[in-house]
């Protein structure tokens, strides 16, 4: 079974910076794996934040604007997003994602781990 194990959520004021971390283990490829953060706001739908390819390529939401890079250590199985220059609306749960391919709607990921909370206030 795929497990995930997300950290590194919490509140910050404007401008601030946190660093989210997902060990991803346990899952059903061999070939290639897609990994991705998508959030989901009070009363809003999912949206994906950023997504990492098995090649090394990156797809970012166009709210990120440069602010957060998503990457990987491989050999650690772990995903990491470093969200800088946070702003309030990022406030939002934030889920690591894994599929076989990348998407862009986070909906076609059948892989969720369990959330971490961002808040920024001002």
């Amino acid at each position: 079974a795929v497990e995930f194990v997300e950290s590194g959520g919490g509140s910050v004021k404007v401008g601030g910076s946190l660093r989210l971390s997902c060990i991803i283990t346990g899952y059903p490829w061999t070939d290639r794996i897609c990994m991705a953060w998508a959030r989901q706001a009070p009363g809003k739908k999912f949206e994906l934040v950023a997504r990492l390819g098995d090649d090394g390529s990156t797809r970012y939401g166009d709210f990120v604007a440069g602010r957060f890079t998503i990457s990987k250590d491989n050999a650690k199985n772990t995903l990491f997003l470093q969200m800088n220059s946070l702003k309030p609306e990022d406030t939002a749960m934030y889920y690591c994602l894994a599929e076989r391919n990348c998407y862009s709607d986070p909906t076609n990921y059948d892989y969720w781990g369990q959330g971490t909370q961002v808040t920024v206030s001002t």
